[in-house]
């Protein structure tokens, strides 16, 4: 199917959407897209903080207590009234809270009916928190139809078909394509502005589900991919995807431009501009992927590519992710037996425990691990094997660049960088692209400076923003 280049899919993230204010600039953003012979369709999360307090409304009903989340609902009905007061004039604001309402009746109705079961199923908490996105997107639907944008609410859940894994659901890209040249593309064809709830989708028996913390990135590229937008910009608070965090390292620059294959690496690794499941339908079509500032809009953001441009330097960003614990399985007799490794990993298989990182020895298997309240249970079976032990408080630092493979004794650098630093384990990925390693949790921000002092002094203008580090600096 041929590509539509002038359908750009636009998702904004809960600060984009928190309030009256923030929902007025999403709108002004919009128009200039519109304003540039685009046709947006837009996909919202629901506003700041919202999500949170609805999986604590759906917690306390699950253990009976009906007051407090009863009590949650309704300081989330008085903030939405007041957002949506803020938002539309009179004319139609009568509609418009007739419909929230409706939705926060609903919602109450739910609480009650989960409090008197006193049990909070996957399923039902999936119904729960929904509600913040199909509350956010009608509100902004109706910012567009003021800013004479020809809003339309879409609900998501009649395009985004997933399977019945509630709390992760996974999407079916061929019913979603359906659904949506079916649902939204005469919509824009018809001069619509579409508005959807992100994160949200319903399995084929109209059951709602949700795709997972972090989800609303995943409905953009779902819903690019299924249209063959031209683009896809993920709208957020930060000018792009930085070299590290700004807030370790205040001389953090812009990437201009990076890999769909690094991009997915920093945010699997700790990155949190990205999910790190939303680029994938858009690698599948070669749709490029923007990372933009809804406060900032004018600054140019980051842009994902299939092949990033030539750089200079090695890495192009360090990312690290935090709480994670190392396991250590010795068992000098059995290591090398045939079988013997499938029977630790059907361990972290039975517990849904995702591996980050594997190390081995002749008599020993270290793997790292995200810290939770399953680790006795998983070590006790493994303890059956082998010999086990386990460290927490560790962290995980990623280096990532496509250029790793091109630059003789990279490693030595690295560690030399960090060499006050004690290095647990290290892996450089199987795809040449990434370079990790293992590190106590409180040395974190130490390791992170002194490797952006090492890799980032003399950074290659064409792939990084130079040029704002220099105004920053002539400003201070």
């Amino acid at each position: 199917m041929s590509a539509r280049p002038n359908i750009v899919v636009m998702k904004f993230g809960g600060t984009s959407v928190e309030d009256a204010v923030a929902m007025h600039r999403t709108a002004a953003i919009v128009a200039g897209r519109r304003e540039r012979g685009l046709q947006p369709v837009v996909v919202v999360s629901a506003m700041a903080r919202v999500t949170d307090q609805l999986i604590a409304a759906a917690a306390a009903a699950g253990r009976d207590d009906r007051e407090e989340a009863l009590r949650i609902s309704a300081k989330l009905r008085g903030r939405h009234l007041e957002t949506a007061a803020d938002l539309v004039h009179a004319v139609r604001l009568v509609d418009v809270l007739s419909l929230l309402h409706h939705d926060f009746d609903a919602l109450d109705d739910l609480l009650r009916g989960i409090a008197a079961v006193g049990e909070l199923t996957d399923r039902t908490n999936d119904l729960v928190v929904s509600f913040g996105e199909r509350m956010s997107s009608r509100m902004v639907a109706e910012a567009f139809i003021e800013k004479g944008l020809n809003g339309i609410y879409v609900d998501a859940r009649t395009c985004i078909i997933t399977d019945s894994h509630y709390g992760k659901a996974a999407p079916l890209e061929a019913a979603i394509e359906q659904r949506l040249l079916a649902n939204v593309l005469p919509l824009i064809e018809a001069g619509h502005t579409p508005v959807m709830g992100g994160f949200i989708g319903s399995n084929d028996k109209g059951i709602t589900t949700t795709l997972g913390r972090g989800g609303s990135d995943y409905t953009a590229a779902l819903v690019g991919g299924g249209l063959h937008a031209g683009a896809i910009e993920i709208w957020t608070d930060v000018n792009g995807i930085m070299t590290t965090d700004p807030r370790i390292c205040p001389d953090a620059l812009r990437v201009k431009a990076i890999s769909f294959e690094e991009a997915a690496e920093l945010a699997y690794f700790g990155a949190k501009v990205l999910h790190p499941a939303t680029i994938l339908p858009a690698v599948q079509k070669s749709i490029p992927v923007w990372v933009l500032n809804s406060r900032n809009a004018s600054n140019e953001g980051t842009k994902i590519t299939a092949i990033a441009p030539p750089c200079s330097s090695p890495f192009k960003s360090i990312a690290a992710k935090k709480k994670l614990t190392i396991i250590d399985i010795v068992a000098s007799r059995m290591l090398m037996a045939h079988g013997f490794l499938k029977a630790v990993f059907d361990v972290f298989d039975k517990y849904h425990c995702a591996i980050d990182m594997v190390s081995t020895s002749e008599v020993s298997i270290s793997v790292t691990v995200d810290s939770n309240e399953q680790l006795p249970a998983i070590c006790d079976e493994l303890s059956k094997i082998a010999d086990v032990k386990y460290e927490g408080r560790k962290a995980l630092v990623c280096l990532v660049g496509e250029d790793i493979r091109g630059h003789n004794g990279i490693a030595g650098r690295v560690f030399s960088a960090i060499s006050h630093v004690n290095v647990r384990m290290i892996s450089q990925g199987a795809s040449e692209i990434n370079m990790s390693f293992m590190i106590d949790e409180e040395d974190v921000e130490e390791a992170i400076r002194s490797l952006h002092k090492a890799f980032f002094t003399d950074p290659d203008k064409t792939v990084f923003d130079v040029e704002a580090l220099e105004t920053q600096t002539v400003n201070a």
